[in-house]
């Protein structure tokens, strides 16, 4: 019965569909919804007029006046109606001109008075259905218009629906017919043509969710109220579906129910993302609980809206009380203050924060817990609380103090340890040491007991033979010869022990070496090769010229001594460029000179104890073992390295390493000036403690012209001084009794007679030789020549 009460509804809709569909069209015709152009309006005059005149001509031929305008009123309503009235002007203004030929029998004779009147009541009537058809061609126009937007309207209206997912239904209670729209027949997975009954509806629903849908209708329609309800749809093709119903009753003015409407919305999607939130907050609180540390979250303001399982143990209480507990008052009074105040700098900053302190467990044990907090944002950016964990560092904190104690005992004992181990180093230090300076002392007693034989030696037999000239002069020349190798030996060791006094100069090295090439070949000698090879250009470096020659020379004789006759001695020189530190040198450029042999090489046992003072593997009475001493001494004090490659029966490279220096070559040595010809008169004040060498220095002085006055001390000297107005210069020695050195002399005189010359010297490198060095005064390093002493006097002097 249903089913029929619904067909006999849809059977007029779609008789009216079609007849609106007839009407469009019909409209669409006499009325363009684009108005059409002007040839097109053209055609349709002609043809309304040509239409006119073949009616009135086909019914009534061309005499007479009757039915002349007549014909012409169809077509002024038709063409106004496609083209608009100026296009109705043309068949109006035809009619009159048909009827007026027609009248006047074909121009033949006048119009009648009658046939006037009727001209006029035609066009007066023409005019009025001109302006009737232009006010129809508008209403329709509008109707058009309306109906299109109407329909423009209704698919926006359906595309909504469908994209929102909202779908419209209508339920007559009077005749029983049920209408979805497209978008809640899709919804539910209707059919769109399908024909659809209330009762075919629960089939569309899940099996599980009908007896709650038919429960809600039936209420609803029984108390005539509303409903809204969620249910599962059947299909389950595309995963489980949801839809969202709502539902009222409609009723007249009387009252009664006469329909129900409502809406069906697709909350799939809400669904299932609930679902995932539940799920995903089912899997944090399992996490959360599972985990053995405290955890909870926070709203802005500190309020707790989570806590996990451990802080609710911790807490004692049960869940709704653990979460609004106040901490407060479970810290421990002395940790209180400290954490409220780093707790609310923490939370005003909304930044990652921590805390530790103590608090009282729900035993009442006071437990050492320490808690990180971090802020939380939502999906906008806005600050939505903290979320914090807190672990529980008791165990740790007591580890921590007895750890602490055990550090305390082992530093203790370590420390009694090192001690002990410092005291053995010493000893251990000590006796290597002495054992060193016994091997030093060995070795130069030996060689200095050589030189003062023949000093002592030549020296007996002048004093014996005095007047046999030749021998005292051959004796002399033996004694001088002895005391510059006792003196060149002396410089060895102070080279060594980076002791010897340097004059460094920038030097081209490769000029140096050029110069010095005679002199090395005539120490090589004619059974040897000798080559040079010089890479390094106008490249300098920062030394003393005469220590380089010195360790040159030291440098090829060793390499001839290790090299049988007919070898080959090179002397190499280039840059090289250190990117990292290399034993004692430090990243940067260095020219490299070395000298290569063909001889015996040596291990690596050799090459370890190559520079050591007195260690040679010549014969006994054939070195010293201080010439690469010397050679590492020079190379050291002038801020480089000596480099040693070498293996058994392939020959030996020894290389000097220098630092290159960026600064200006020294300018080429003045022309030589003879100091001791050159020496003025002068009354030199001679402050010496050694008696000895104070009268070997008068001599020299009275030799060179001076007149001498001499001080033991520097005491006497400043008593002599006051006394001797005439004092022109004083020599004076470093190292003096008293407590005063030659150094504060030449300072006080520096002040009290600023223009009195000072010269000084020493045959000892340490004490105060370094402030000798550092002021202004010349200084004489002992043993010194009568050319020295006289170029030191000529410097001090003013010029």
């Amino acid at each position: 019965m249903r089913g029929a009460k619904v067909e006999k509804r849809d059977a007029p809709n779609l008789a009216s569909d079609e007849h609106r569909r007839i009407d469009a069209l019909v409209s669409a015709w006499l009325i363009p919804p684009v108005p059409p152009p002007a040839w097109r309006c053209a055609i349709v005059a002609l043809i309304g007029v040509a239409m006119a005149v073949l009616m009135r001509v086909a019914l009534l031929g061309l005499h007479g006046g009757v039915g002349a305008t007549q014909p012409f009123f169809p077509p002024i309503m038709l063409v106004t109606l496609y083209a608009g009235w100026r296009w109705g002007l043309v068949p109006m203004v035809a009619g009159a001109g048909f009827a007026t030929w027609l009248w006047s029998d074909q121009g033949a004779v006048p119009m009648s008075s009658d046939e006037l009147t009727t001209m006029v009541i035609y066009l007066l009537c023409a005019v009025m259905v001109l302006v009737a058809a232009e006010g129809l061609r508008g209403a329709m126009r509008g109707l058009a218009q309306a109906r299109e937007e109407r329909a423009e309207a209704e698919a926006r209206l359906r595309v909504t629906q469908t994209a929102a997912g909202v779908g419209p239904w209508d339920y007559d209670l009077l005749t029983g017919a049920v209408h979805m729209s497209l978008a809640a027949r899709r919804g539910m997975g209707v059919p769109d043509d399908a024909v659809i009954r209330l009762d075919d509806i629960p089939r569309y629903i899940h099996p599980d969710d009908r007896a709650m849908i038919q429960a809600q209708v039936r209420r609803a329609l029984k108390d005539f109220g509303d409903y809204e309800v969620e249910y599962r749809l059947a299909d389950t093709s595309q995963g489980e579906r949801w839809i969202h119903a709502r539902g009222e009753v409609v009723r007249d003015e009387d009252g009664k129910p006469i329909r129900m409407i409502g809406l069906n919305f697709d909350v799939t999607t809400r669904r299932r993302a609930e679902e995932s939130v539940r799920e995903s907050e089912a899997r944090f609180r399992m996490l959360a609980d599972s985990a053995p540390a405290l955890m909870w979250v926070t709203r802005p303001g500190g309020i707790r809206e989570f806590v996990n399982k451990a802080y609710v143990e911790f807490a004692g209480l049960d869940y709704e009380a653990a979460v609004t507990m106040d901490w407060r008052t479970r810290l421990y009074p002395e940790d209180l203050p400290d954490i409220l105040k780093a707790q609310v700098q923490g939370e005003a900053s909304r930044k990652p924060f921590q805390l530790e302190g103590r608090y009282r467990r729900g035993d009442g044990e006071w437990r050492w817990l320490k808690s990180f907090s971090r802020p939380r944002f939502d999906a906008s950016g806005a600050f939505v609380g903290f979320i914090g964990i807190a672990f529980d560092t008791t165990d740790a904190k007591q580890a921590e103090a007895k750890l602490t104690g055990i550090n305390e005992l082992l530093e203790e004992r370590v420390a009694a340890a090192v001690a002990e181990r410092d005291a053995a180093q010493a000893a251990l230090l000590q006796a290597q040491k002495l054992e060193a300076i016994g091997q030093l002392t060995g070795g130069v007693a030996h060689d200095f007991n050589n030189l003062l034989t023949v000093i002592i030696g030549a020296l007996d037999v002048v004093e014996r033979h005095p007047e046999d000239e030749r021998r005292r002069a051959r004796m002399i020349s033996a004694a001088l010869a002895a005391a510059r190798r006792g003196e060149k030996l002396t410089q060895h060791l102070l080279a060594f022990a980076r002791r010897q006094p340097l004059k460094p100069e920038v030097c081209r090295v490769d000029r140096l070496i050029a110069e010095s090439e005679g002199l090395l070949k005539r120490a090589l000698g004619d059974a040897y090769t000798f080559t040079l090879r010089l890479g390094g250009g106008v490249r300098s470096a920062r030394i003393d010229a005469g220590q380089f020659e010195a360790a040159l020379l030291n440098m090829v004789v060793n390499a001839r001594d290790a090299t049988p006759p007919g070898g080959e001695v090179i002397i190499e020189s280039r840059p090289v460029t250190l990117t990292r530190k290399q034993g004692e040198l430090e990243p940067g450029r260095y020219l490299r000179v070395a000298v290569r042999d063909t001889g015996m090489g040596m291990d690596a046992a050799t090459i370890a104890r190559a520079v050591e003072p007195f260690f040679t593997t010549k014969a006994p009475g054939e070195g010293t073992g201080l010439g690469l001493s010397q050679v590492y001494g020079f190379a050291r004090q002038s801020g480089g390295s000596v480099d040693i490659e070498s293996k058994p029966g392939q020959g030996a490279s020894v290389a000097l390493l220098l630092p290159i220096d960026e600064g200006s070559p020294a300018a080429d040595a003045l022309p030589a000036v003879d100091h001791v010809q050159a020496q003025v008169p002068t009354h030199v004040l001679l402050v010496e403690d050694d008696p000895q060498v104070a009268e070997l220095v008068d001599a020299m002085l009275h030799d060179l012209g001076h007149s001498v006055v001499r001080a033991g001390g520097v005491d006497e000297a400043l008593k002599r001084l006051a006394q001797d107005d005439d004092i022109q210069l004083v020599l004076s020695d470093v190292i003096m009794p008293g407590g005063m050195s030659g150094v504060d002399l030449a300072e006080t005189l520096a002040a009290t007679r600023p223009g009195l010359p000072v010269v000084l010297c020493s045959g000892y490198t340490g004490g105060d030789q370094g402030r000798a060095r550092a002021g202004d005064w010349p200084f004489l390093s002992k043993p010194f020549s009568l050319e020295s002493l006289a170029q030191a006097l000529a410097q001090a002097r003013p010029h």
